[in-house]
């Protein structure tokens, strides 16, 4: 099965002629959010226009006084209104950014593979913990955050069950951090929570983590120390484990082609995915009657639904753990913090596919979708 890297995107996107994928976009245009949750949610844009205030209304109001000042003032106030961008021209202007591929000009893209380093029969991964300047999409001002070998999110780790793995985490911080290996079995002196189950990784200091792989699923590692502002500016990452019966990895079991990653996180950086807020959001490409996977994870303080438009995803594990005959579809999947949901997409519609958080003040407001969406593009 292909693990699906960003950059394996970019010549499937660019073979569709944008009004073919515009014509087969179901982007979502609901409702409106109040300004100030909109400006909260998805920052400042360079080089938007602001939307008419209370000012012409005003001035309008006291003209009506006398017909005459009234027509004066129409072409004006005309001319004035035309100028400014419409709701539909800011919603069109931020879809066409996403689909000329933003989330590859802009530097930084995490959640890329790591390979190990083999030591005897022990994989070894050396990681680094350091501040970072991070973009959440090319309008935005970069923001300081954290980050595991100088991304956000950290490197994909991927072993397979039963393999020995050695995590070294050197601190460049400068305060104390632990990191958290969640949902796997660890000893209980390197389960990552300072004071509890082990001393903090003060900065300047490293700390190995070596245990066996174990369970198998898709699961997370991240700080556990200050996290509500660690995890919240980066750090984190995802650990998939890979089971050791080959019949039972998704390439075989499902006929998956694609193995997708899908870290959100709601904090600092806004509402992200893979640590990118749309338009910079990275899309799925897929042939149609392609298998994918895809893993959500929730690194978040929010229940995140997220909902594909356009055809089902088959619900098929959670928290690593398969749920045989429980699995069930559904448009719409729910989840927590914390918890981990793999879902299997039979690619079948054609068409640009809008993907995205239901919360809608995560995903849209007056000047368009912003937050946590991408899109599922099916192509022939």
């Amino acid at each position: 099965m292909r693990r699906m890297d960003t950059k394996d995107a970019a010549p499937l996107l660019s073979t569709m002629p944008r009004r073919t994928i515009l014509r087969g976009a179901a982007f979502t245009t609901v409702g409106l959010v109040a300004g100030t949750v909109a400006s909260a949610c998805a920052g400042t844009r360079a080089g938007w226009t602001p939307r008419p205030g209370t000012s012409a209304p005003v001035a309008l109001a006291a003209a009506s006084a006398s017909p005459a000042a009234t027509m004066a003032m129409e072409p004006a106030a005309s001319a004035a209104a035309s100028a400014m961008p419409s709701m539909d021209d800011e919603a069109e202007a931020v879809v066409k950014r996403f689909l000329d591929g933003e989330w590859q000009q802009v530097p930084g893209y995490g959640n890329q593979l790591l390979q190990p380093t083999i030591d005897g029969d022990t994989k070894v991964f050396d990681m680094t913990i350091s501040p970072i300047v991070h973009m959440l999409n090319a309008s935005l001002d970069p923001i300081d955050a954290l980050g595991f070998n100088g991304t956000w999110p950290g490197p994909q780790l991927r072993v397979t069950e039963g393999d020995k793995v050695r995590a070294v985490f050197a601190n460049h911080l400068d305060e104390s951090t632990g990191i958290h290996f969640h949902g796997q079995e660890l000893p209980n002196g390197m389960d990552g929570v300072p004071f509890f189950t082990q001393a903090p990784i003060k900065p300047g200091e490293s700390f190995t983590y070596e245990f066996t792989a174990k369970p198998s699923g898709s699961h997370m590692y991240h700080s556990h120390h200050n996290a509500t502002d660690q995890v919240g500016r980066g750090l984190l990452g995802a650990f998939i484990v890979d089971p050791l019966d080959p019949a039972e990895g998704y390439d075989v079991k499902y006929g998956a082609t694609q193995d997708i990653v899908w870290i959100s996180n709601d904090a600092f950086g806004g509402f992200t995915i893979n640590g990118r807020q749309f338009p910079a959001t990275a899309p799925i490409v897929a042939k149609q009657g392609e298998q994918i996977v895809i893993r959500f994870m929730n690194e978040g303080v929010m229940m995140h639904p997220w909902h594909l438009h356009g055809m089902p995803m088959r619900v098929v594990a959670r928290d690593g753990y398969p749920l045989g005959t429980a699995a069930f579809t559904a448009d719409t999947l729910g989840v927590n913090p914390g918890e981990r949901w793999d879902v299997v997409i039979d690619c079948r519609n054609l068409g640009a596919w809008a993907f995205h958080c239901h919360v809608l003040p995560h995903a849209e407001g007056p000047h368009g979708m912003y937050g946590m969406v991408t899109a599922l593009i099916v192509q022939s």
